[in-house]
């Protein structure tokens, strides 16, 4: 928090209570004015209200104490809007809507300047997609992203109410007990999430009782989606997974895989009216088939980021040819597979090495729940692969893994070192931080 409000130069907010004592904390190196507090029951009847809030705070302790003492209440705030309201020219539709800061998986969080024009462009790229699978105003979507996450942003915030679908909003999905009793007494026709969820949800004891008879739509995005999880899905729920990609700096959609037409193990091809160029080191395109970085155009490609010109003309070239820092290859069908991050490459004896290609090939072990791959100094290849695994309840040994390995890798490829730990150290949505990793 503390960074992105520094940042950004943020002078209101609107905050749950839950974090109130976080924010206080820190409050006086922002430049906040003005703090409106809102608790988990705010929009029920006030008699429920009262109850319920005061149930959160006193009897399931989940509202830290707290001293804000220049903040309000956000019943009050809003029965007397002319209380914060500031007169404001007319903007226009290349303004700033909103500044999403990056995922900061590999350093620090940047803030992606998103316009109204960017943002309603990629509602409507998305929405084209979404309209060969689902319909307006008879949906029910789980929504158990977060939605300051770029992709649940869009989607729930923006693609889901113009069509006049229903959100179920989930607010902590690592409760996979409450989520899969949520799935078993709600007719649910669409869901949305990451790899790892879906993983977690397929390993739960219970995942067999719930009806999935009237799923259909299974959306993924925001990291790798491994096919082994995939098929496994599929084969529970009778709904394939519409995996995509995009990336904040987009809106974020890029491509998305067409339903019906799904070809597992890529991200489809690109949404409506976006060009996109698969380029060497040097930015010379590459023949199709062979693996390069992605470049992106099209309406959805933000303005830049947050006060940082030099970050900005480094990732957006003169053209508007936007560097995603992904290695990717497309298909004769144009559709789209991430190979991986390019920070994330491993130099092994002046061979490209992607961690994505290894974690892949790993997880397809019967007793590996999910795994992760990093390079290390080598005095003799320059660069390692070290693999982190954790094992989905029996014993491993490394040999078995090794000789795994060996079955479907080059011989450069395979793990020099392997760690077994409990779990993986993720971010608040799911994503494996390969950073953390590296300190380990």
């Amino acid at each position: 928090m503390a960074h992105q409000f520094k940042d950004s130069g943020a002078k209101a907010i609107i905050i749950l209570a839950n974090f109130c004592a976080k924010l206080e904390q820190i409050i006086t190196d922002t430049d906040i004015e003005t703090v409106i507090v809102t608790q988990l029951r705010d929009l029920q009847k006030p008699g429920k209200r009262l109850l319920l809030n005061l149930g959160a705070k006193y009897l399931k302790k989940m509202v830290p104490a707290y001293n804000l003492s220049a903040s309000a209440d956000f019943n009050v705030a809003i029965k007397s809007p002319n209380s914060y309201n500031k007169d404001a020219a007319y903007g226009t539709a290349d303004d700033v809507a909103l500044i999403l800061y990056t995922g900061g998986t590999t350093g620090t969080a940047k803030g992606a300047m998103l316009s109204h024009n960017n943002l309603i462009a990629n509602m409507m790229q998305l929405r084209a997609r979404c309209l060969l699978v689902i319909e307006d105003r008879v949906e029910n979507i789980v929504a158990p992203l977060p939605l300051y996450h770029s992709y649940a942003f869009l989607l729930h915030c923006l693609v889901m109410p113009y069509a006049g679908n229903h959100n179920i909003l989930i607010a902590n999905p690592r409760d996979l007990d409450f989520l899969l009793g949520l799935l078993k007494k709600t007719v649910v026709t669409g869901f949305v999430g990451i790899h790892t969820l879906y993983l977690a949800l397929l390993r739960h004891p219970d995942i067999a009782s719930v009806d999935f008879s009237k799923l259909k739509f299974s959306g993924v995005g925001g990291m790798a989606m491994t096919r082994s999880v995939a098929e496994e899905w599929e084969r529970v729920t009778a709904c394939e997974i519409i995996e995509g990609y995009g990336l904040t700096e987009c809106s974020p959609v890029i491509t998305v895989n067409i339903p019906g037409a799904i070809k597992l193990g890529t991200v489809g091809p690109v949404v409506p009216e976006t060009e996109i160029r698969i380029v060497d080191d040097e930015g010379v395109d590459v023949p199709k088939g062979e693996k390069g970085e992605l470049w992106v155009r099209g309406p959805q490609v933000m303005l830049g980021y947050w006060q940082q010109q030099q970050a900005t003309a480094a990732t957006i070239t003169a053209d508007g040819w936007l560097k995603t820092g992904d290695y990717v290859q497309i298909d004769e069908d144009d559709y789209l597979s991430i190979v991986d991050r390019k920070k994330d490459m491993i130099l092994v004896s002046g061979f490209n090495v992607f961690p994505n290609e290894i974690e892949g090939w790993v997880s397809r072990h019967p007793d590996v729940l999910e795994c992760a791959v990093i390079g290390v100094e080598s005095e003799r290849t320059g660069e390692s692969v070290k693999l982190f695994v954790v094992s989905s309840g029996g014993d491993i040994a490394e040999e078995e893994l090794i000789a795994h390995c060996k079955k479907g890798l080059a011989a450069y490829k395979i793990p020099r070192e392997i760690i077994f730990v409990a779990n993986l150290p993720k971010s608040n949505i799911g994503k494996i931080l390969r950073r953390e990793l590296r300190e380990i």
